[in-house]
């Protein structure tokens, strides 16, 4: 049974007092710069209770007992410990460096993001449902009484499931507001209809639907009718972008996701004039042309092949790079993969069924975060209670009383 629409944290916020904000955001700057020390920065918990304090929310329905862990209930107080220092696999030289302008939002993150590098992974679970764009991030306050580091949500493609829903985007906006104010990361993902269809569409037969070589030539090449209905089907989200850069919300940005694998349309296309040049039309047309350069990027690809350089836009065009993991488990070849194509870049684990464990995390531990797939989160085949409150309480997993707020 789906959960109805419950916002969470209607009214209360988290506010860090804005000169503790800017002594995190300095100190970042300063370990990137390899000057000083700030070895917890991200480990430290404001003193000021009230600034911490996280407001109760309403209860939300869980998935049905069929397939979810019946250990799913209350955990006791768990206690997080700072971690121990480790031995943990230094990222090159070049990735150590935080932004020297720390004075943007963009550059506060990713400052923040470079201070955890090889030492703690942000918590992150995706919120799918445009109608209850807090469900599952509420679902694991429930089960572990911890809130996420990390908050996902979705611009999506069609009205006629309610759970992709693209008129309430506005709210799944307002939310990537609110949570952010509460010191959350914010991630947006954007499933598009291709530019063959109008929008609203369906997954079936639209989002899965293959362009022929003449269709895809049409749409990488400028002026191109297809170019121009894609650049028209990105001006739609445009709004909202500007609305989260005028409130000072600087979102990871993760489009043209897994894009080695051929389900969506616009996967599956190797090589300079495959599915990495739509990414790059995509960034230079939001931030080249809208002037949309407060975001972060994310190039995502997925666990099933590992030509992953033959995909790779560009660090001009990429802060971040992700892998999916949905095939067999978080292997050390997978991460070493991903670290080879990193060229300085941050890593995560941009979508997941099964969370890693904090033993996996230490041994890979250039994870910038992990997110994990909304209700397939909460299912016994993949997590048990036990397991998902025990990563929450992991000294090695960052959660959101623990950010530095923004």
């Amino acid at each position: 049974m789906r959960a109805p629409p419950r916002p969470r944290l209607a009214s209360a916020r988290l506010s860090l007092d804005t000169p503790l904000r800017l002594v995190a955001v300095l100190l970042a700057a300063l370990e990137g710069c390899g000057q000083g020390t700030l070895g917890d920065l991200a480990d430290a918990t404001v003193s000021d209770d009230a600034s911490h304090t996280t407001p109760d929310v309403p209860d939300v329905m869980v998935p049905d007992s069929a397939t979810t862990d019946a250990s799913l209930d209350a955990p006791a107080e768990a206690s997080l410990d700072a971690p121990a220092e480790a031995s943990l696999d230094a990222p090159a030289e070049a990735s150590r460096d935080a932004p020297a302008d720390v004075t943007t939002p963009r550059a506060r993150v990713l400052a923040y993001l470079r201070s955890l590098e090889g030492r703690r992974t942000l918590s992150g679970i995706h919120n799918r449902h445009n109608n209850a764009p807090s469900q599952y991030t509420a679902m694991i306050h429930d089960v572990t009484g911890r809130y996420p580091a990390l908050w996902s949500g979705d611009f999506l493609f069609d009205d006629y499931d309610p759970d992709h829903n693209v008129s309430n985007r506005a709210g799944m906006i307002r939310q990537a507001q609110l949570e952010w104010s509460h010191g959350a990361v914010v991630n947006l993902m954007f499933h598009a209809c291709p530019p063959t269809n109008a929008e609203p569409c369906d997954w079936d037969h639209d989002l899965a639907r293959h362009l022929s070589d003449a269709e895809w030539s049409d749409l990488i090449t400028e002026g191109g009718t297809l170019n121009r209905a894609w650049l028209a089907r990105l001006d739609t989200i445009v709004p909202y972008l500007r609305q989260l850069r005028d409130a000072g919300v600087a979102p990871l940005f993760r489009p043209i996701h897994e894009m080695n694998q051929g389900f969506f349309w616009w996967g599956g296309r190797p090589g300079p004039q495959g599915t990495r040049r739509l990414y790059q039309i995509t960034h230079d047309h939001l931030v080249r042309h809208h002037g949309l350069d407060h975001m972060i990027w994310v190039w995502d690809v997925q666990d099933l092949s590992w030509n992953f350089s033959d995909y790779d836009p560009g660090t001009d065009h990429a802060d971040i790079v992700a892998l999916d993991v949905y095939g067999d488990g978080f292997r050390r070849e997978k991460y070493d993969a991903i670290a080879a194509v990193a060229n300085g870049r941050l890593m995560a684990i941009g979508e997941c069924q099964v969370l890693p464990t904090a033993a996996e995390l230490d041994a890979q531990p250039r994870w910038s975060f992990f997110m994990s797939w909304s209700e397939l989160t909460f299912e016994a085949r993949y997590n048990t209670g036990d397991a998902i409150r025990a990563l929450y309480a992991s000294p090695r997993v960052v959660t959101l009383d623990q950010t530095p707020g923004w």
